[in-house]
């Protein structure tokens, strides 16, 4: 069967349908025989009445989608796309429960000559050690024999719309060469550039790797920004600066959240330290990316002992709440960071982020308030913490309309010119 594609012999179902599992969806339902399975209902009952809670598809495609939550649904298909979370757990180790149970469900209608393709971050080793064991400890089959696995690591970055599906280079492997082959073929009905590797692991390892240098260049900035603030340097000038040189690369400090970035380098160090080799510049760097909400929140309170300002209960408005701009996506964001440390402080602290609305917010056990308005001349500070977009329309002076007369500005990003803050990054 894994040879050529033919539209007639090809059913896909696709297993988890958020950010990544969701734009699959929808381009392989325009090529082949598709189908969404999510074992959430809330995310199924929204799907089926034409609602995308992460603003990936547009509500006249999700009417032309198939979704279900039933196993028995998909167990005729021959193409199983596994695109489900892989977080970390509080002890920063792997949680692969999501990536465990999938694959268990999975082996209970798995019939012979099907393919599964992993598309979740995993470290190197893990789709052949951890889920063919698994497959083949539940259904007796024998991979390569009886049955396939592939690995194409997601590239989606919510929020930007040019990064899209079809523009990305898209990383393609399997388990065996013609299984290689075969996956290529398949994703370049949908994607335009694909790039073959030799092996899973290669395709496992690379997909780490690229997040864990990102998250290394902005904890290079990120302590930078600590060192310039005693230099009274403001570091987005002196990066404008080094710039100019042609082989400077430009990264610029901020919180470093999300489900990816700040997660993925876990993935790397957990396998590393498996093969006792303990990492020591990759932890360094996740260090000082972690402790960015607490720095900041210091930060925040030597100015205003600077500016005299002294309160039993300081009112702080935070502008943004998600984990990057221009997306609706809570998870795993650093805002919750400094909102926890202003709560030790016993702030009242209020949230305002058009993105993010109250209802679909999972966490609970952190105390703020996430606000539809901002009262004027109510608060003592305020953190621009996201860039969203939106917030272009809030002018140094709007926001200083929220504040009471003395206050202090936190501007993270450098969104505005510094003269309209007192601090930034």
């Amino acid at each position: 069967m894994f040879k050529k594609i033919k539209k007639h012999n090809i059913k896909i179902a696709v297993i988890g349908l958020g950010y990544v599992g969701l734009p699959l969806l929808d381009e392989f339902t325009n090529k082949f025989n598709c189908i969404g399975y999510d074992y959430n209902k809330k995310r199924i009952d929204e799907l089926s009445l034409s609602y995308d809670r992460t603003n990936q598809i547009k509500k006249h495609k999700l009417k032309k989608l198939n979704f279900t939550r039933d196993l028995k649904k998909i167990k005729n298909c021959n193409i199983f796309i596994v695109t489900v979370p892989t977080p970390i757990t509080k002890s920063n180790k792997p949680d692969l429960k999501h990536l465990i149970n999938a694959t268990k469900a999975l082996s209970k209608i798995l019939k012979k000559n099907d393919l599964i393709i992993y598309e979740s971050t995993v470290y190197p080793g893990c789709v052949e050690n951890i889920c063919a064991n698994i497959i083949e400890k539940d259904t007796g089959l024998k991979l390569n024999i009886d049955f396939f696995l592939g690995y194409s690591p997601e590239r989606i970055s919510p929020g930007e719309k040019q990064k899209n599906l079809k523009n990305i280079v898209k990383i393609v492997s399997g388990s065996n060469q013609n299984i290689t082959n075969f996956i290529d073929k398949l994703y370049k009905k949908i994607i335009n550039t694909t790039y073959k590797c030799s092996s899973i692991r290669v395709a496992e390892a690379a997909k780490v790797i690229e997040n864990t240098q990102r998250d290394l260049n902005i904890a290079f900035v990120n302590e930078l920004s600590k060192i310039f603030e005693k230099l009274n340097l403001n570091t987005h000038e002196v990066i404008e600066a080094a710039s100019t040189k042609w082989n400077f690369i430009k990264f610029v400090p901020g919180l470093v959240g999300g489900h990816c970035i700040g997660v993925d380098p876990y993935y790397l160090t957990h396998i590393s330290k498996k093969n006792n080799y303990e990492p020591k510049v990759i932890l360094a760097g996740r260090k000082i990316n972690d402790s960015m909400g607490k720095y900041i929140v210091t930060n925040f309170f030597k100015l205003f002992k600077k500016k005299k300002i002294i309160n039993k209960k300081y009112k702080i408005l935070i502008l943004g709440l998600t984990f990057k701009e221009n997306c609706p996506d809570t998870r795993n964001s650093k805002v919750f960071d400094i909102i926890k440390t202003l709560n030790k402080k016993n702030c009242q602290v209020d949230v305002f982020d058009p993105n993010v609305k109250k209802n679909e917010l999972e966490i609970t056990n952190i105390k703020f308030n996430l606000i539809k308005k901002i009262n004027k001349s109510f608060y003592n500070g305020v953190i621009l913490a996201v860039k969203h977009k939106n917030f272009k329309n809030l002018s140094p002076n709007k926001i200083k309309s929220y504040c009471k007369t003395n206050n202090v500005i936190y501007d993270l990003k450098g969104f505005f010119n510094k003269k309209y803050s007192d601090a930034t990054l």
